[in-house]
């Protein structure tokens, strides 16, 4: 599961949640795996991104190298922060673990990659 997709995942589907944002991040496994730079894809992608969402889940796993704290001005035309932002958001994957709803601790499972955010029929 890339960065990109934790920042966009909520667990306000849940009987009694109101925001489940954002979610808690526990990672048992944690692959670095280099993907492509599109700076015009990353660019459209940050006017979407919660930043400091992203660098609590950047932190989470242990990866705050040289993530900017805010989003630069002007970051359309800046490469060099839009290179780390790619890193950041397409790069880091949680393989396997868990994310956790900030409201009720359930927990949904990431396994290969792929988050399980199924609830049970109880829990809608």
């Amino acid at each position: 599961m890339k960065l990109l997709t934790h920042n966009i995942l909520t667990s306000k589907c849940l009987k009694g949640v109101t925001v489940g944002y954002p979610l808690g991040i526990v990672a048992k496994e944690v692959k670095v795996n280099e993907v492509d730079f599109n700076p015009e894809f990353i660019s459209r992608m940050i006017q979407k991104v919660d930043w400091p969402a992203l660098c609590k889940a950047a932190e989470n796993l242990g990866h705050t190298d040289e993530l900017p704290p805010t989003v630069v001005d002007d970051y359309e035309n800046n490469e060099e922060f839009l290179k780390k932002a790619h890193h950041f958001l397409m790069e880091i994957e949680v393989m396997n673990g868990d994310l956790i709803c900030p409201e009720t601790g359930r927990k949904f499972p990431v396994t290969d990659g792929i988050p399980n955010m199924l609830a049970n029929e109880d829990e809608v």
